[in-house]
């Protein structure tokens, strides 16, 4: 029986839309999540930015208020982003055997919300207005130990902290826990919401964000001269992922498979990335090989790239590196910000649906491309193009390089 890796469930809710169907549809039409902050933080801490891609859909809008109210934002979108992929997998109850049912949702962040929110009211009114379930709002792990206890995973719950490459880790992950036989079906993805004022205060000082205020749907422009740093941004991707034998056997419709993965770390530094690409390299080379795909029949890369002055550039050797020239480019954070631990979950389900459409979309706000970008960049429209096989970048802070190789069913 095939031991291949498939994807039968998608779900998300991003800047662009509440779900996979609306995301997809806003990024085609060129659309932008991004928009100036409406809260009296931004202000009252004299941000240099005040621009950010916040959800489309709010999560109390979805979810029932009690359920809401005893989950942090971050777990808030992880919880609806599940439900969807699972309900799009057509899976039940009886569709998979619990202990061979795992979950691996990643987070850079977690609870930053419940963090602060919690830390006022300790500070203010006192202990007894903190609330018991503060730790499992915070912690890092609650998204995916809130989605694997409401599907009954007992085959493993994880949680990857790999800054912005967590949700593609997880997803990594997940394809080695499915070849090593850990588990026949696997949820995951990543999740974030960490629009905050003190994570918002950290990257201003970094100076990685974007000050483009009066043109916030402008102001993400990976690959673009004129490009300023990040936006920051909040969502959650899912994917459920299944041996395939498993999935053809309860007659699953497959959109793709995850052919292969590679991870490396830099060991450079804590916010920049090596110059020379290497790591990254690493990372990507190590998809094709456990994916068998020769790098001639790469047709797309999905880009990391985040609308930063270097790493954008960084990004584009190490493909040349370990792919080569030929690979058609594209950058969604250009459309819907920079979602931190889940943006490398979104712009995989993203990577397989070009697949599955034979369309690349464009990169927004490119107009001008940085002269040491040598690759083919899609921009303007989404551009038709027949694909056996394309890789998903994500890199974070401390160096973590992933890579995922998708092809065609």
């Amino acid at each position: 029986m095939s031991n291949d890796i498939v994807i039968t469930g998608l779900g998300a809710t991003t800047p662009l839309g509440g779900d996979v169907v609306s995301t997809w549809d806003a990024l085609l039409a060129g659309k932008s999540g991004v928009s100036t902050l409406d809260v009296g933080w931004v202000t009252d801490f004299g941000l240099p930015t005040r621009i950010a891609a916040t959800l489309a859909v709010e999560p109390t809008e979805v979810l029932p208020r009690v359920e809401a109210r005893r989950l942090d934002r971050c777990e808030q979108v992880a919880v609806i982003a599940s439900r969807q992929a699972w309900a799009d997998a057509g899976l039940t109850g009886d569709s998979v055997d619990p202990d061979r049912l795992a979950v691996i949702i990643g987070t850079g962040i977690g609870g930053a919300s419940t963090l602060l929110n919690q830390d006022d009211l300790l500070e203010g009114p006192g202990l007894r207005k903190v609330s018991p379930l503060t730790v499992p709002m915070l912690m890092p792990n609650g998204p995916a130990a809130h989605v694997g206890i409401e599907l009954k995973a007992r085959a493993g719950v994880h949680a990857p902290v790999s800054a912005c490459a967590s949700g593609a880790e997880a997803i990594a992950w997940a394809y080695r826990m499915l070849k090593t036989g850990e588990a026949d079906v696997i949820v995951a993805g990543g999740a974030e919401a960490a629009i905050a004022g003190i994570t918002m205060a950290g990257f201003c000082q970094a100076r990685t964000m974007s000050t483009r205020n009066d043109e916030p749907e402008k102001a993400s422009r990976p690959f673009d001269v004129q490009r300023d740093g990040f936006v920051l941004g909040e969502g959650a991707g899912i994917m459920v992922l299944e041996r395939e034998d498993h999935a053809k056997a309860r007659g699953a419709k497959i959109y793709g498979k995850l052919a292969g993965v590679g991870t490396s770390s830099d060991g450079y530094h804590i916010t920049a990335p090596d110059p020379e690409g290497a790591g990254q390299a690493r990372a990507i080379t190590a998809a094709l090989r456990t994916g068998q795909i020769d790098p001639a029949d790469v047709g797309h890369v999905n880009c990391h790239a985040t609308s930063t002055p270097v790493g954008d550039v960084t990004e584009t050797l190490a493909i040349r590196k370990s792919i080569g020239d030929h690979p058609v480019l594209t950058a969604p954070k250009g459309s819907f910000g920079h979602l931190l631990g889940a943006a490398g979950a979104v712009e995989a389900i993203v990577t397989v649906l070009s697949i599955r459409d034979s369309v690349v979309p464009a990169t927004l706000n490119l107009e001008d491309v940085d002269p040491g970008i040598l690759h083919d960049v899609v921009a303007g429209e989404p551009r038709k193009i027949d694909l056996k096989a394309a890789v998903n970048d994500s890199f974070g802070f401390g160096g973590h390089n992933v890579a995922l190789a998708f092809t065609s069913v």
